[in-house]
């Protein structure tokens, strides 16, 4: 594209990639960032500045465990003052009372909460972190009794594929005015778990229908968001609502990317906030050029009536799965590859759900599969 774009209406900082918890289909990058190499304070608040000046609205804290960050109090102060929306996405694990009440003095908007489970031993397995599931239900009642806005996001695998309805229920019982049904994407630690947590097509069909079922029953009472299961669909996702036309990611150390998943491509080159300007980065950063508009498009994909609508679907999937980033999203059933995804996701479904690779640093004890 030669004509400068419409500037992000989202920006998702990626505050640490510290985290309590372990969960298996984490989104972050499989070699993660080392605290030593996170960006200061003063960073961050500039990065926030320059956010809000290019026309961003919408700032969602995140990680990693954003709680991990001393300043988290001190960045969402500033981030208010800057004039954007905050939202907090956190596990819960490591929100203290007396930081939430600072974050909540600072002014912020809204917090999202993730829940692995719909009980402590199926969600503290999960997450692999003992009284998680506790904590989190602690957390919602502090943003409810507070009147914030509250959503309750939920990942959905092999592991808790039959109760993902229950987790909307949950939702509900927890005080959410949004939930966030998103079946596995499976880039970065849930590609390296696939095979322990695609569930079958059966699994996914029944899960699929009765969380719509939900959304009629709960109709007026809360918003849900359902994010389809890429290996069992017919097309694919419009990810990221197309690649560098609406959001940007910022990592730990200052990379800025189109998505959180855009490392695995390789070529592209991320230039880093603490270099250059942020508007400068999203107007032609060669990486945020590769794939915006649709002169990149290979076939099925550049004659497409879809086109418009789900972008091609997701580059990183292509990437993974194909070894080309600019093949059409083998999860369409026009790709002439589609073939491929149904031939993985019948094998990867068929084993046990065990013996995880835990999103982590270093080596934990692992909490024993429930029965």
């Amino acid at each position: 594209m030669s004509h400068t774009p419409p500037p992000p209406e989202g920006l998702l900082a990626e505050l640490t990639h510290r985290c309590p918890l372990a969960c298996p289909y984490c989104s972050n990058p499989v070699a993660l960032d080392a605290p030593r190499a996170e960006m200061s304070t003063d960073d961050w608040k500039r990065i926030f500045s320059e956010a809000a000046e290019m026309g961003v609205l919408h700032l969602h804290l995140s990680g990693g465990e954003p709680c991990s960050r001393r300043d988290l109090a001190e960045l969402t102060a500033h981030a208010v003052e800057a004039g954007l929306y905050t939202n907090l996405i956190t596990s819960g694990v490591g929100l203290t009372r007396e930081l939430f009440d600072r974050l909540v003095a600072a002014g912020l908007d809204h917090l999202q909460l993730s829940i692995q489970g719909v009980d402590a031993p199926q969600a503290d397995w999960i997450g692999g972190y003992k009284g998680g599931y506790a904590k989190k239900r602690e957390v919602a009642a502090w943003v409810t009794a507070e009147g914030l806005p509250l959503t309750v996001n939920a990942v959905i695998h092999r592991g808790n594929v039959e109760d993902a309805p229950r987790m909307v229920d949950l939702a509900v019982e927890l005080g959410a005015r949004r939930v966030e049904i998103a079946h596995t994407q499976y880039y970065g630690w849930a590609l390296k778990n696939r095979a322990k947590l695609m569930p079958t097509r059966e699994q996914s069909d029944r899960a699929y229908a009765a969380v719509e079922a939900r959304r009629a029953h709960y109709l007026g009472q809360v918003v849900i968001d359902h994010v389809a299961p890429d290996y069992h669909a017919r097309f694919p996702k419009a990810c990221m609502s197309g690649w560098g036309r609406q959001t940007l990611n910022v990592s730990p150390s200052g990379k800025v990317l189109p998505c959180h998943s855009a490392e695995i491509i390789p070529g592209l080159e991320f230039w880093n906030a603490r270099e250059k300007p942020l508007a400068e980065i999203w107007a032609h950063s060669p990486a945020f050029e590769a794939f915006r508009g649709f002169d990149w498009m290979q076939e099925p994909c550049r004659s497409c009536e879809r086109k418009g609508q789900d972008f091609g679907g997701c580059r990183c999937q292509a990437m993974a799965l194909l070894g080309d980033a600019s093949a059409c999203d083998p999860a369409c059933t026009k790709s002439p590859h589609h073939g491929l995804v149904n031939e993985i996701a019948a094998r990867d479904s068929e084993g046990p759900v065990e013996g995880f690779a835990p999103r982590r640093y270093a080596r934990q004890e692992e909490i024993p599969t429930p029965a």
